[in-house]
């Protein structure tokens, strides 16, 4: 029951990543006004380029925590073969250096918390986001 709960948590990062893939969106659409003979202030150039910048390590947190999420879904429908299930995923990720090789599993306990610490390092980098767009709204006047 723990990995299926885990895995629903897990899942909820999807919600986050739309949210700051729109955000990101934003930000770079803003940050091209320019072309279109509009001038911005040089913070809210940089507030966009950070904004951006957020977008693409929270991706990057999104992958990890989507990944996460279908390994622990399918895992839990396996509870039966559970041993075997692991000892395959630990190989699978070691033949795809995605682990180190190593003989030491980890405990489940110790996989759920990391992979629920994978999601609160998205959570960081949205909130981070959301509160550097509010930054950015507040710079939205254009000058010229």
């Amino acid at each position: 029951m723990k990995l299926l709960l885990t895995a629903s948590l897990l899942r909820r990062g999807a919600q986050l990543e739309r949210v700051s893939d729109g955000i990101s969106l934003l930000a770079l659409g803003y940050a091209l006004t320019p072309l279109l003979g509009l001038k911005l202030t040089l913070g809210a150039s940089l507030l966009c380029a950070v904004l951006v910048l957020l977008g693409l390590v929270h991706k990057y947190w999104a992958v990890r925590v989507a990944l996460d999420a279908e390994l622990f879904a399918s895992l839990a429908a396996r509870h039966a073969t559970l041993i075997e299930a692991t000892q395959a995923l630990d190989q699978a990720l070691a033949d795809l250096r995605l682990k180190p090789p190593g003989p030491v599993p980890r405990s489940w306990d110790s996989r759920c918390q990391g992979a629920l610490s994978l999601l609160r390092r998205q959570t960081l980098c949205f909130a981070l986001q959301t509160v550097l767009l509010l930054a950015t709204l507040l710079t939205l006047p254009f000058i010229g």
